[in-house]
């Protein structure tokens, strides 16, 4: 018996493969969370009190989401508003 066939994308493909395509929303995600765990792994970035205190309460990878994610976020935040990036101020 032939396989079951479904329109995907402009085209008739074996219904198992659509949708089945890797995205670039994925890589882009993957490759952010890469970014953090590296980030993490810097020690001048553990002192900042909000990662030392996630660090103190959950597993590293999960951090590393946590972190992503809050990148992601100030990166969105900075294009919608058209701003630059302000950090906060070196302790002196």
């Amino acid at each position: 018996m032939p396989p079951r066939l479904a329109w995907c994308r402009g085209r008739t493909v074996p219904a198992a493969r659509c949708g089945s395509a890797p995205s670039a929303g994925a890589a882009t995600a993957t490759s952010a969370v890469n970014g953090a765990t590296s980030l993490i792994k810097c020690q001048h970035l553990r002192r900042d009190p909000w990662l030392a205190k996630l660090l103190a309460a959950k597993p590293r990878k999960v951090v590393a989401v946590a972190l992503a994610n809050k990148l992601a976020r100030i990166g969105w935040a900075l294009i919608r508003r058209q701003e630059d990036f302000r950090g906060r101020p070196a302790a002196a």
